[in-house]
């Protein structure tokens, strides 16, 4: 039987540290302009909170504004966030294309789950042509709940995915692989936090560390 492997994108695939302050500058500049905001942009209180959905974001960021202002503040900031992927000012990991070959060739499914929204998801796919080895990309955007869980027990049912795991760099990644019965495999990447990653099966520190947990067989996870 095929094994699952499905990843985060933010700070697992996607070196999403290279264009969020960016990103994140740019909204807040612009709020000053609109003079909503008379502050520091609030990139260290982001970071506390990256993997969240966006909706949760803003909430946590602009507590005292409205809902029309953070929806305006997120449609403006994935924009920027879009434009900066378009214009090369991100990422990959390193060895996401090599290990993504190498599950390809020996016989994994690879597919995404991510808190980000599709048309981010798709600027990244398409940039970087990692849809040559991803079955399909979902987005937190697609179900209701807002749970990582939930999009990753969409996934296993679309798909009848029986086994495998889930990579990611958080507790919604840790979290979700273990409410849907795969193995939880954290990433002590840039967005990591230790007290997190205790939670997973296994912690790893580069994604070619995979060739390791998911050797060249019949796609049998090692235990």
């Amino acid at each position: 039987m095929q094994q699952a492997l499905i990843f985060d994108m933010d700070g697992t695939l996607f070196q999403t540290d290279k264009i969020l302050e960016l990103s994140l500058e740019d909204t807040f500049d612009h709020l000053r302009s609109l003079n909503l905001w008379n502050s520091v942009t609030p990139i260290d209180k982001y970071r506390q909170i990256m993997g969240v959905p966006l909706p949760k974001v803003w909430e946590a960021l602009l507590p005292e504004y409205s809902m029309e202002v953070r929806e305006q503040t997120d449609a403006f900031f994935q924009e920027r966030l879009i434009d900066n992927i378009n214009n090369g000012n991100g990422a990959l990991y390193p060895n996401v294309k090599e290990i993504f070959a190498f599950l390809k060739e020996n016989n994994y499914s690879i597919y995404i789950a991510s808190n980000g929204l599709t048309n981010y998801l798709s600027a990244i796919v398409k940039y970087y042509q990692i849809d040559n080895w991803v079955t399909e990309t979902f987005s937190i955007q697609q179900i209701q709940s807002l749970n990582k869980s939930e999009l990753v027990k969409t996934i296993l049912k679309k798909y009848e995915i029986m086994d495998g795991a889930v990579i990611g760099d958080r507790l919604s990644d840790i979290n979700a692989a273990k409410d849907n019965n795969l193995m939880a495999i954290g990433c002590r990447f840039d967005f990591s936090q230790e007290d997190e990653l205790k939670q997973a099966d296994l912690v790893i520190d580069d994604l070619i560390q995979l060739k390791n947990v998911f050797p060249k067989s019949n796609g049998l996870i090692s235990s």
